[in-house]
């Protein structure tokens, strides 16, 4: 499997996680840590459910990576996301040493990967983080726009139905 292959089928489990969060009436965002072909780690957003500001699908994989490899340094792990990280995953990533992250759609409002910031790049860290964007980007793109049109869609009924 070349690397674009490789990078497609890691984004479908992503997605799948994605879906799970979607089934739960959370944002679908789903991620993968991967070690030398082998998932280590799966998470998708929790923040509802949880009422945890902190459970984002990135926090949630890295965690599980880092308990299965009883370490705190991913050192030569690749992460999986369906949407670009924001500020506090974008933090944990380089606090996990983490050296590749693959994002399938950009998050113009909060999205850390060169949208608002570009931490992956900022030298001022003592660990930079090589990033492949775009893989499965009109899937991840749509589930999330469905999911928001549903959602908006929910709430205009509720309005007409209080009335």
């Amino acid at each position: 499997m070349n690397m674009a292959e490789q990078d497609q089928f890691f984004m479908r489990v992503a997605l799948s996680e994605a879906a799970v969060a979607e089934s739960l009436a959370e944002v679908p965002i789903g991620a993968v840590v991967v070690l030398d072909g082998e998932i280590v780690g799966r998470g998708h957003n929790l923040r509802e459910t949880s009422n945890d500001p902190t459970t984002h699908a990135e926090i949630i994989a890295i965690q599980q990576a880092a308990k299965k490899l009883n370490s705190w340094r991913l050192l030569d792990c690749t992460l999986y996301v369906t949407l670009e990280p924001c500020v506090m995953c974008m933090g944990a990533i380089i606090l996990a040493r983490i050296p590749q992250l693959v994002f399938g759609c950009r998050d113009p409002k909060v999205g850390a990967v060169g949208s608002i910031y570009n931490f992956a790049e900022d030298q001022r860290f003592n660990h930079q983080v090589q990033v492949r964007e775009g893989v499965l980007q009109q899937e991840c793109s749509t589930q999330l726009s469905h999911f928001f049109r549903q959602l908006r869609e929910q709430k205009k009924e509720q309005k007409n139905r209080e009335k």
